[in-house]
């Protein structure tokens, strides 16, 4: 072997963030959401798999079933789950208790609470609540369990000792199993690093996508042997790191990377929206940009909202070395579901960090960047969730995410107080799942089905998307591809069609801007590169 060789992450290495042994994303990682997440979904869909094993793994490979609670482990390794199943009670027989006390007991005031003062209540929490929550009625004299999220993350339910990273070579775009129903379980040729998420020792793993290190560099901080080191080797290269070189033209560049990921840098200034980054998998695949292809620094990263999708653990540690700032939306505080992802980011390790309320603003070299309103895609729940309208000289640039325009009049605020939009960017995911699917884990109770069904997390159709543009005077529009790229199956479980309802509203949107004289309407998707307001 040449010990003076260097080497780097591989192209196509994939580093996957778990809470013991699960996709880490905002539900398996807040400790309250965690606990009901793992008690009514992780638990169920365990031991559903250890009755019929061959069923889920059938289901699994039918792609009519995408998004299923099917779990997609191999019939022959059933005794691991069994083994999984029974360590989950053991590690978290509290926190699932925790769970059960703190439905019972909304339930309780539900039923009991009518608008007489709620302070005799506290004499009968259980003991399991006490010291975490406190009791509150709505305007409307509904009783709210507020649970103090910070005061978790110190109790013994946040269980940083069951935080992972999972190094392995991914081999096409669709190899991933469903991220939310299926456990992360060893392979012989992958390697799981145990270590809390903050630690700094994982930037200095990161830092190999463009700082290539000796073997030894990257064996020892991965806590291995020399035995390891086939495993090891496989999931690097010595191949030269792609340097990619900071924009310096004038104007303004956008790149979009995939889904609602796009970078725009101007006047020096690099700032990345919902980061969701594709790797290259090692039997190839379709176009993409990929962590090689972004600048050494960026200045700002922007979370819209909190869903698996936009605040995605796998791009944020992997960047984290190389962000500034960190902005992410306020939460109410209120209700558990809505989970603060200032806390959050902080728990993973981001020191700079702020928060946002709808209007709130920062500067930067020519340019703005100001937080602004998003309804909708959320089933009706409160969550905390931001559009982003960025000022680039006389340019603005909408970043709408996922929004559904509900009301006009709010765009038309927007216009109003900073002036033609030109360019927006938007998501149209326009039918969305129903309230049980994702939330459903985490509700004391499930509205009736008809009503769930109604209640989807959903963005706009061509009424609505058309009536956004219209409002604030745009004069482009470029639609995110809605998760149809290919290497977005395993979190976003859609299998697209050419004519299905999303395309259909997609062009609709298109063709109507085709006939107002749009400078530039189009859908993207896997990459795409934009140029605004300057020469190339």
């Amino acid at each position: 072997m040449n010990h003076k060789l260097l080497y780097r992450l591989a192209d196509s290495t994939a580093v996957e963030a778990l809470v013991d042994k699960w996709v880490a994303w905002p539900h398996t990682f807040s400790p309250v959401p965690y606990s009901l997440h793992m008690l009514n979904y992780q638990k169920k869909n365990l031991s559903s798999y250890l009755q019929k094993p061959g069923i889920h793994v059938e289901s699994s490979a039918n792609p009519k079933l995408l998004g299923g609670p099917f779990v997609n482990v191999p019939v022959e390794r059933t005794a691991e789950i069994e083994q999984m199943l029974e360590r989950m009670d053991k590690e978290h027989g509290a926190t699932q208790q925790m769970a059960q006390d703190l439905i019972a007991f909304q339930n309780l005031l539900d039923k009991e609470a009518t608008g007489q003062s709620l302070e005799p209540y506290y004499a009968v929490l259980p003991e399991s609540l006490r010291g975490f929550i406190e009791l509150l009625y709505d305007y409307n004299n509904r009783p709210i369990v507020r649970c103090i999220e910070s005061l978790f993350y110190k109790s013994t339910h946040y269980k940083k000792h069951l935080q992972s990273l999972h190094l392995f070579t991914q081999t096409h775009d669709r190899a991933r199993a469903y991220y939310m129903s299926t456990p992360r379980l060893p392979t012989d040729d992958s390697i799981e690093w145990t270590i809390p998420f903050a630690r700094t020792e994982i930037d200095e793993l990161f830092k190999l996508d463009n700082q290539p290190q000796p073997l030894s560099y990257i064996r020892e901080l991965l806590g291995l042997d020399a035995g390891d080191d086939k495993k090891l080797i496989s999931l690097l290269t010595d191949r030269p790191p792609y340097m990619a070189e900071k924009w310096q033209g004038s104007g303004i560049r956008v790149r979009y990377f995939g889904h609602a990921c796009v970078l725009i840098e101007y006047n020096d200034v690099a700032i990345l929206i919902d980061p969701f980054i594709a790797i290259q998998p090692s039997q190839g695949g379709i176009e993409r940009y990929t962590f090689q292809d972004l600048p050494p620094y960026i200045d700002y990263v922007l979370v819209t909202h909190v869903h698996h999708d936009h605040c995605v653990f796998e791009a944020l540690l992997r960047l984290r070395h190389k962000i500034g700032m960190l902005v992410v939306p306020k939460s109410s505080g209120i209700f558990y579901g809505d989970i603060s992802m200032k806390l959050l980011a902080r728990e993973l390790g981001f020191s700079k960090v702020t928060e946002v309320d709808p209007l709130d603003s920062f500067s930067f070299s020519g340019g703005a960047c100001i937080a602004v309103p998003f309804l909708g895609e959320h089933n009706d729940l409160p969550f905390a969730k931001s559009g982003y309208l960025i000022c680039a000289g006389p340019q603005r640039l909408l970043f709408a995410a996922d929004s559904n325009c509900l009301d006009r009049r709010m765009y038309e605020n927007l216009s109003a107080e900073y002036g033609p939009i030109q360019t927006v960017f938007l998501g149209m995911e326009c039918i969305g799942a129903p309230l049980s699917w994702v939330y459903g884990p985490l509700l004391p109770k499930l509205p009736e089905h008809k009503h769930c069904q109604s209640r989807r997390s959903k963005g706009s159709d061509a009424h609505a998307a058309l009536n956004l543009l219209d409002a604030v005077q745009a004069e482009r529009v470029y639609i995110y591809a809605i998760g149809r790229e290919p290497w977005l199956q395993y979190f976003m479980a859609l299998e697209p069609e050419d004519d299905d309802l999303y395309i259909k509203e997609i062009s609709k949107v298109l063709e109507a801007c085709e006939r107002k004289g749009f400078a530039d309407a189009r859908r993207l998707y896997g990459k795409d590169q934009i140029y605004l307001g300057g020469e190339l």
